[in-house]
């Protein structure tokens, strides 16, 4: 791939740098109304951008226009990043994974056959979270996935459960161990199979970015070791009562306390033991990475696994390339190459990448096409700014004005060409379902852009502020046809996951001269058309491969 940039023809490059700014979570949605986090925000800069005529306007950022199978998919931080990054339309873990198990490839590659070896007498052990949110996994992948291996002659399946209630409707965790245990019954003639353990996915296993390894602990101890504090003899009544619903506190799917199951002798049902064999099913990589280290890798310090079991582990994708984990997979991940962050190091363009934790690795390795590290770090500055490790809506302020105080610092300082920033309190806050607190962190975040917008004028640069897919646009459940609120007992019944809406991009700065707008007749552009646009504000064509730019 030739990765020469030619110079813009007509838009030079600007004296300043190019700010490209992320809303995560921040999405434009059609339900303008109380429960709309964004629009119940004091936003008078976003606002004020939208009021520019030719400078702002809306991109799609779900289903298709983003790799997911269909455009009822809502979109997520990591195909959003790779599109916004790659500029390009990939085929995301989902769809890899339905052509897989329709051409039946899933179960003829490397992975497959590895862990197989281990089959004829040991145990299939299946992780991941049982859910058909299509953000992590989907639950007819599991099926298909379960009925193929019986249908190879697996002899004996134990099932270990996270619960959602953050992608799909809180509560919903019942209605998935039903369908499950309904999968099992059809497989019962050829296989033995169970639930064996589980845990809300906020609490248990699924835990990201090395923030917390006490929840992948957790799930350590109640998947492979059978331990925890909380025993039942079944699945559907486990998450039931753990759910607390007839208490003054219920809990959230989510935020469930780990379980195991055991039999009538109290012995747990699905132990992993030596000559086991273990796949987690979740397709997407940033919330398995850490059980995948500790399952693979031999020598592993974050935590006191008491007993290895010696057993054959695979992924359903390879969920970290350059770490090489897992070395074994079911899937064969996106290939992911010519992305905008390897053209800027290749043209001796500098960068600077800064967000928090939460969304650290989705400004680097998923903007990146799923890479670790620098593509040269003498070019490249990436700073990490820890999260809190409390509930975010707690603090929702969360990190937003130490990035806008180290964006202003990168953009005044002179060292780079572009800056790039992600704001994670419009997802982040806007998962855990409160709106009074998703309302404020959108008004914080919006005056902490303000404060950048008015550094990149200073600087003479030029912005282009976006976001991945929507969150905080919509905080309560809907009524599908009227989009009228759901009520339960008086009470409005939150939304915590994204939501299909599009989402708002915009350009200025004083750095762009007033004739550069967007095109009036792109009706269909999505997030993976921000990277020619970016590019273009930096002074240089796109390349052929990429989606085409905004601009007219």
């Amino acid at each position: 791939m030739d990765f020469t940039l030619k110079q813009h023809p007509t838009l030079a490059k600007p004296e300043g740098p190019v700010l490209v700014c992320i809303l995560d979570g921040w999405g434009e949605n059609v339900s303008k109304d109380k429960f709309n986090g964004v629009f119940s925000a004091n936003t008078p800069c976003s606002d004020a951008l939208r009021d520019v005529p030719g400078r702002w306007r809306s991109i799609l950022a779900h289903g298709t226009a983003v790799g997911l199978p269909s455009d009822a998919d809502m979109g997520n931080s990591e195909v959003g990043h790779n599109a916004l990054g790659a500029g390009q339309v990939i085929d995301q873990g989902a769809s890899l994974v339905d052509k897989a198990l329709e051409s039946g490839s899933m179960f003829e590659g490397e992975g497959w056959q590895y862990v197989s070896e281990n089959l004829p007498n040991g145990t299939l052990h299946l992780i991941g979270l049982l859910s058909d949110g299509g953000v992590h996994s989907r639950t007819d992948q599991l099926f298909g996935l379960i009925r193929g291996a019986v249908e190879r002659g697996t002899k004996r399946i134990r099932l270990h459960i996270l619960t959602d209630g953050r992608d799909v409707a809180d509560g919903s965790s019942l209605k998935f161990v039903e369908e499950l245990e309904g999968v099992f019954k059809e497989v019962s003639g050829q296989c033995d199979a169970k639930i064996a353990s589980g845990g809300g996915r906020m609490y248990v296993t699924m835990d990201r970015y090395e923030a917390d390894w006490n929840i992948v602990k957790r799930g350590w101890d109640a998947h492979v070791l059978g331990e925890a504090p909380n025993k039942f003899t079944d699945a559907y009544t486990a998450v039931k009562t753990l759910r607390k619903e007839d208490s003054e506190k219920p809990v959230s799917d989510q935020w469930l306390e780990p379980f195991v199951i055991v039999d009538d002798a109290g012995a747990p049902v699905g132990t992993v033991e030596d000559g086991d064999a273990v796949v987690i099913f979740n397709f997407r990589a940033d919330r398995v990475i850490e059980l995948s280290k500790a399952l693979e890798y031999k020598d592993f310090t974050a935590f006191d696994r008491v007993r290895v079991p010696q057993i054959k582990f695979a992924g359903m994708m390879q969920y970290d390339g350059d770490l090489k984990l897992p070395t074994k997979f079911l899937v064969p991940p996106p290939a992911i190459s010519g992305v905008s962050g390897e053209f800027l190091v290749k043209n001796g363009l500098r960068t600077f990448v800064c967000s928090e934790t939460q969304k650290f690795g989705h400004v680097t390795f998923f903007w990146n096409g799923n890479r670790s590290g620098y593509f040269d770090e003498n070019l490249e500055t990436y700073l990490e700014i820890p999260s809190d490790t409390v509930p975010f809506n707690e603090k929702p302020d969360m990190k937003a004005r130490e990035i806008a105080a180290a964006g202003k610092e990168a953009l005044r300082s002179g060292k780079f060409d572009q800056v790039r920033l992600n704001f994670a309190n419009p997802d982040m806050v806007g998962h855990t379902g409160d709106l009074q607190a998703t309302i404020h962190c959108c008004g914080l975040v919006d005056q902490c852009l303000k404060e950048l917008l008015d550094v990149v004028d200073e600087v003479k640069g030029r912005f282009i502020v976006t976001s991945d897919h929507g969150n905080a646009d919509d905080m309560v459940q809907r009524n599908k046809k009227t989009l009228e609120p759901l009520y339960e007992d008086g009470k409005p019944i939150p939304l915590t996951s994204h939501t299909l809406a599009p989402v708002p991009i915009s350009i200025g700065g004083s750095g762009l001269p007033d004739d550069v707008k967007f095109k009036s007749d792109f009706e269909k552009a999505g997030l993976a058309n921000v990277a020619s646009t970016a590019l273009n504000l930096m002074g240089y064509e796109a390349p052929p491969h990429m989606e085409p730019t905004l601009l007219a």
